[in-house]
């Protein structure tokens, strides 16, 4: 499995991290934040987030960051870890 990963720390093509958890604060697109299991409308179509690096994007958000222990293996691994962490919390 690669893992190589983009300039942010993550790995290209994922985008876990802006579909398991929930986000409670609002972001641009999302006045309300969104839910746990729900990609996030500022994900594009390479799963990428489009606010990487802009001052809108919301704190949690910046909080995460390529972790293999969080992400593992690959974006399923990175799913269940994410959703599980989001289920115990």
């Amino acid at each position: 499995m690669s893992t190589s990963t983009s300039p942010g720390g993550c790995r290209p093509g994922c985008g876990a991290c802006c579909i398991a958890p929930s986000i409670s604060s609002p972001l641009p697109g999302m006045p309300g934040g969104k839910p746990a299991g729900v990609r996030c409308v500022q994900l594009d179509d390479a799963n990428l987030c489009r606010l990487f690096g802009d001052p809108r994007r919301p704190a949690v958000c910046e909080r995460f960051d390529h972790d293999p222990e969080l992400c593992g293996d690959d974006r399923d691994e990175a799913l269940a870890h994410i959703e599980a962490l989001e289920l115990a919390t």
